[in-house]
């Protein structure tokens, strides 16, 4: 075990390419793979860079998932008690709490599932591209096909009425922007546990053949319970792969030989796609964790209490884990387990559906417009920068 702590140093922030995390992370991977920093909400903590320490941290359960939710220029009063979780906000939540709620919802999204579902998913899909060919002029992907996509589809799953988005996009925005405060970040997330809320209360009367229908007929949870688990559900089924969808798009059109190989060869969707997971990581800033008790993480001593941050895109850029040039896409890439949907048992509960959506949103995108281009150059594509969720706020595309 190391005795003498290395310095200190900030959580990189600054891309130079908007595809590629900051470069720093490849400097401390490799001088210091589990090192103290500062993170961007002020806290003080270790940042872990490597694949293999971040695998491990993230699959030890002496790294407990709740933690107190921070934003910039809020303090950071590690000496004081965590406050509980949430009702209902499982990913904030560790045995048996989180065990319970997590066997709950797993059935709803196996393989064999998702995979049932992609006829309706390319149905989807065909519908937004009709749409898009009958616009003229440059469109926004993201407004008119990337957005739209999982949000139709996680809209159906759950029981929710499309009709809404236009309420539970704007609060999902207003919980993930960087510079949000805590109170604009609480007044989002009750008014879509509120709506969700409601929206069980009434399928508990009326019974729906949905996910929140059925949660709601179980009588396993209250309804702030079935408000948490339902607005969460919401919010990461469409926010996260709506980003992957439109800047996974970007990528592509910014690397043409790859976009004409796969092109050439439509079976190597899947692979682009954990490809693309694996390159972009849209979780930029990483997954918080609290050590419960004194650890030993890549020969430091961690200490009880201590706020531990995975930075998933500097693990999915570790060279002695993946093959090859891991700063590169490559689409050929022999598949290795990657972090894009975390690890453990936390790992992204809706990873399957995410894979089915993107597969079927690239896959048709390419083949109908055959001449798709950015409409406007690279560098004035407003990128996320300012959400917790990385991609792109517009992108605008021409054929």
């Amino acid at each position: 075990m190391t005795s003498t702590q290395p310095t200190t140093r900030p959580q990189p922030t600054e891309r130079a390419c908007p595809f590629n995390p900051p470069e720093e992370y490849r400097t401390i991977r490799e001088e210091a793979p589990v090192t103290p920093a500062t993170f961007p909400d002020g806290a003080k903590g270790w940042l872990v860079t490597s694949y293999e320490h971040v695998r491990a941290m993230l699959a030890d359960p002496r790294f407990g998932s709740n933690r107190r939710q921070l934003r910039p220029g809020d303090p950071a009063p590690a000496d004081e008690p965590l406050p509980p979780p949430a009702p209902g906000m499982f990913i904030m939540m560790d045995a048996p709490e989180h065990t319970r709620f997590r066997r709950l919802l797993t059935g709803q999204f196996t393989v064999r599932r998702m995979q049932k579902l992609a006829p309706a998913v390319e149905q989807v899909v065909a519908e937004r591209l009709a749409e898009m060919a009958s616009a003229e002029g440059p469109v926004d992907l993201v407004q008119s096909y990337a957005l739209p996509i999982p949000s139709l589809v996680i809209c159906e799953l759950l029981g929710v009425p499309y009709e809404d988005r236009e309420d539970f996009q704007r609060d999902s925005a207003q919980l993930l922007r960087l510079d949000a405060s805590r109170e604009e970040a609480q007044q989002a997330i009750q008014a879509m546990n509120q709506y969700i809320r409601k929206l069980a209360v009434a399928k508990r009367a009326h019974p729906t053949d949905d996910i929140l229908g059925g949660l709601a007929q179980s009588g396993v949870l209250t309804d702030e319970e079935l408000g948490g688990v339902g607005a969460l559900l919401l919010l990461a089924g469409h926010e996260t792969t709506a980003n992957m969808i439109a800047l996974g798009t970007m990528c592509l059109l910014d690397n043409p030989g790859q976009l004409a190989a796969l092109r050439a060869a439509p079976e190597l969707m899947d692979n682009a796609v954990e490809e693309l997971l694996r390159y972009l990581t849209i979780i930029q800033f990483g997954l918080r964790r609290t050590a419960l008790e004194d650890v030993e993480l890549g020969g430091q001593r961690v200490k009880a209490g201590s706020v531990v941050v995975a930075a998933l895109p500097a693990g999915n850029r570790d060279a002695t884990h993946f093959s090859g040039d891991p700063e590169t896409l490559d689409v050929h890439r022999p598949y290795r387990p990657h972090l894009a949907f975390g690890h453990g048992v936390h790992q992204c509960i809706g990873q399957q559906l995410a894979r089915v959506e993107m597969k079927a949103a690239l896959s048709a995108l390419i083949e109908r417009f055959p001449t798709l281009r950015l409409a406007v150059p690279a560098d004035q594509v407003p990128m996320r920068d300012d959400m917790l969720i990385y991609g792109v706020h517009k992108l605008p595309v021409t054929w």
